[in-house]
């Protein structure tokens, strides 16, 4: 099955292509990037229709300090138990 796809008749100047390959969106408008290093990324749609995917490293939890980890950890145990302030009212500070 073969993909129709529109060829650009302008080249701009210092931008090459890497790697081209057609794919088709799924009922749920997915599409699979084949031989990606990352999991995760960050899409911008341009005006042109391309689009800029670049790849987002998430903090392994090692990087994140012990101390800041334990807090963490107490204060949602204490929001599951129900200790929690009441919510703080911005209207004030605009």
């Amino acid at each position: 099955m073969s993909t129709a796809t529109l060829k650009s008749t302008t080249v701009s100047k210092g931008i090459s292509i890497l790697r081209d390959y057609d794919t088709a969106a799924d009922a749920k408008n997915r599409v699979s990037l084949r031989g990606a290093k990352a999991k995760y990324f960050h899409v911008q749609e341009l005006s042109n229709g391309s689009y800029v995917l670049e790849p987002r490293v998430l903090v392994s939890p090692d990087a994140i300090p012990a101390r800041t980890l334990k807090m963490l950890n107490r204060s949602v145990a204490q929001m599951k138990k129900g200790k929690a302030s009441v919510p703080i009212d911005t209207q004030d500070s605009r």
